[in-house]
């Protein structure tokens, strides 16, 4: 897939790294350094077994009250909410401990594997050939670049840079963004995927009309496939009344959907971290390794309960730097990268605890909401 952005919704430009001496050697070196790990360990960058443990638990997580529920086996409206809350942490352990390494190619050598196992966000209703766009392509490569990274593209009530424009608002987003996060998983299942794949065939990575077509007609038929079995069924099956279903339904999305937010946005959105603009060329200051370092930031590395729920992604620096390499690693990686860091003078964020993290994604919203 190109390198592109675009720039004011209607002209694409390419984006460059700079290659400075210093910043290549860190590059190098740390490189070096991940391959001497895995050759010293006698290991290799993809999942162990304890990472077919988890995705067998998520997924079980995420289908057997959906299962329950569709057997019409509940008939209280306690067990209800359980039931839908329990899938909601599995379809949260799927979207990051699961179906993220696979669709990073990090999960195993078979090529088969990683896309099987990555199908696992079909599950829940989302496309994954989209989801490789806007996650392993733009905001990967473009991390807190506006117009480039897609998690910045916001409506425009959100600003989550300070080179998006400006609206009095946002004076108060650090208050209602929060509503706004717990509605992410029932946008991105119902309407998202069809914005997302018009908005890349502008950009050019489905170029073919028939492209957009096929996926278009994927996005519909895992949509409906996923609202059959997690409302429709569950309505038609229980001796509960639909309307106490559809609102369980939606407690369930807007638990999942704060939480993964919380967890993507507090590695991205800081006061440490930077937003950087391409020059006139296209050209960004940093190499791009030393890029991801200045634009992300890990939080809670010593949480291990947390760490292994979120599949790593509390060690987003290490994510960002070695995105091939499976998340089970990224504890003992992260010593390496921020020690190498660390000799060439480069900043290692990291936020102690999850609560200081969210603390400090608070303070950059109200930020923000402040600077015209």
């Amino acid at each position: 897939m190109s390198r592109l952005y675009l720039k004011n919704n209607s002209n694409i430009e390419h984006i460059k790294f700079s290659k400075t001496t210093q910043h290549a050697e860190f590059s190098n070196e740390l490189r070096s350094k991940v391959r001497e790990y895995f050759t010293t360990h006698n290991t290799h960058r993809y999942a162990n077994a304890n990472m077919v443990f988890k995705t067998i638990f998520m997924i079980s997580l995420f289908l057997i009250p959906l299962i329950v529920l569709c057997l019409g086996l509940v008939s209280s409206t306690p067990m209800l909410f359980v039931m839908y809350m329990i899938s909601g942490l599995g379809m949260t352990g799927i979207g990051m401990g699961v179906m993220h390494d696979a669709l990073h190619g990090s999960y195993s050598t078979k090529t088969n594997i990683n896309k099987w196992v990555g199908y696992s966000i079909n599950l829940i209703g989302a496309n994954a050939s989209v989801w490789k766009i806007q996650h392993n392509v733009l905001h990967h490569t473009y991390t807190n670049i506006e117009d480039s990274d897609d998690d910045l593209n916001m409506p425009y009530f959100l600003r989550f840079s300070p080179n998006t424009k400006y609206y009095g608002i946002h004076k108060f987003q650090h208050i209602y963004v929060w509503f706004f996060y717990g509605l992410l998983t029932l946008i991105w299942v119902s309407i998202k995927d069809f914005i997302r794949i018009m908005r890349y065939h502008k950009l050019g990575f489905f170029k073919k009309r028939h492209e957009v077509k096929i996926e278009l007609a994927k996005a519909v038929l895992l949509k409906v496939m996923y609202y059959g079995y997690s409302l429709i069924i569950p309505i038609i099956m229980l001796p509960i009344a639909p309307w106490v279903i559809v609102v369980a339904f939606l407690s369930m999305h807007f638990m999942t959907g704060l939480f993964i937010s919380v967890v993507f946005q507090t590695a991205h959105i800081m006061t440490s971290n930077e937003f950087p603009n391409p020059d006139e060329h296209g050209m960004i200051d940093d190499d791009w390794s030393v890029h991801q370092l200045a634009t992300t930031s890990n939080y809670a590395p010593k949480s291990r309960l947390l760490s292994w729920f979120i599949g790593g992604l509390n060690f987003q620096i290490e994510h960002h730097l070695l995105p091939n390499v499976c998340h089970v690693h990224y504890k003992k990686l992260s010593v390496i990268v921020s020690e190498t860091a660390l000799k060439y003078d480069i900043p290692y964020h990291s936020q102690r605890t999850f609560v200081s993290a969210i603390s400090d994604h608070f303070r950059m919203l109200r930020s923000l909401g402040q600077v015209a």
